[in-house]
């Protein structure tokens, strides 16, 4: 009896081996989904699959295509991730530039790029073409140059935003050329481009550019201004102290407390009497910047 009962419990052991080991490899087979479930988009499946060892692009490339703008949108962040890999995708990904399709950030995973601090805010194909492009590098920047002079707007303002982020001076005349684009949303991006690349040859379009006619603009110029730090815009500044719109102003002062230049002290000492608290508040912090 004794005997029995030890190859019994054998037997049960050896059967529960197998049947753990089973399950084991069955949920490793769900852990790893099939890519095509990638077309339906899906957080998780999404940041569960790497694709930086990916041989062949064709399949993402055409789903930059997809009727879906999620997919779209997906299929962006993976080429941005494969980085100079994807090459191949320039000319899909800037055809993609115009796209402005509202879609949750959360399909791209949590190593998305982000344009802002706002990581929340919805995000569109186009922008995330234009985030691949910028990781593919300087092979994107002829094609990035040529969308600066497309028809559409949106494709005009994503590409300028690229060859800021690309951080190559040849990018700067191109971004020279959209500050004075007909929509302000180019303007403004350009701005940012200008100050983002230390175009100091740019400043004197950029002063000129502080009496824009809109307010977006004129508060990107003050800050591109303030980065790239050169003090032949500062008696324009100071002018720009008395903008009426109260997020202009609070970016004037931070653009002269970044100069340093001790020319605006009595200007920003004005401005702690400003209607604005914010105002104020970045006026103080200007002053303890420039010091006595």
């Amino acid at each position: 009896m004794p005997l029995c009962y030890d190859v019994f419990n054998t037997v049960l052991d050896a059967l529960l081996s197998i049947l753990t080991a089973a399950m084991t490899l069955f949920n490793t087979s769900l852990s790893q989904p099939p890519r095509h479930l990638f077309d339906v988009p899906d957080r998780a499946l999404y940041a569960s699959v790497s694709f930086r060892d990916a041989q062949d692009t064709t399949t993402v490339i055409a789903r930059l295509r997809a009727a879906d703008p999620a997919s779209r949108a997906a299929a962006a962040c993976e080429l941005q991730r494969l980085g100079s890999g994807a090459q191949n995708a320039v000319s899909a990904l800037v055809a993609r530039l115009d796209d402005a399709s509202p879609v949750d950030p959360k399909i791209c995973g949590e190593d998305r790029h982000y344009w802002t601090k706002e990581i929340d805010r919805q995000t569109t194909p186009g922008e995330e073409a234009a985030a691949a492009l910028v990781a593919i590098g300087t092979a994107s920047l002829q094609p990035l140059v040529a969308a600066t002079r497309a028809p559409q707007w949106v494709a005009r303002r994503n590409a300028v935003w690229a060859l800021g982020a690309l951080d190559d001076g040849r990018g700067i005349a191109p971004a020279l050329a959209t500050l004075k684009d007909s929509e302000p949303p180019v303007r403004a991006t350009s701005a940012w481009a200008l100050g983002a690349l230390d175009a100091n040859e740019a400043v004197p379009a950029l002063i000129a550019a502080l009496k824009d006619e809109d307010a977006s603009v004129r508060s990107q110029v003050a800050w591109a201004l303030g980065s790239i730090g050169d003090r032949r815009a500062v008696d324009a500044l100071v002018a720009a102290l008395k903008d009426s719109v109260e997020a202009v102003r609070s970016q004037v002062a931070w653009a002269l407390g970044s100069l340093g230049d001790r020319r605006a002290t009595p200007a920003l000492t004005e401005a702690l009497k400003d209607s604005s608290p914010r105002v104020r508040r970045q006026a103080a912090w200007a002053l303890g910047s420039i010091g006595r």
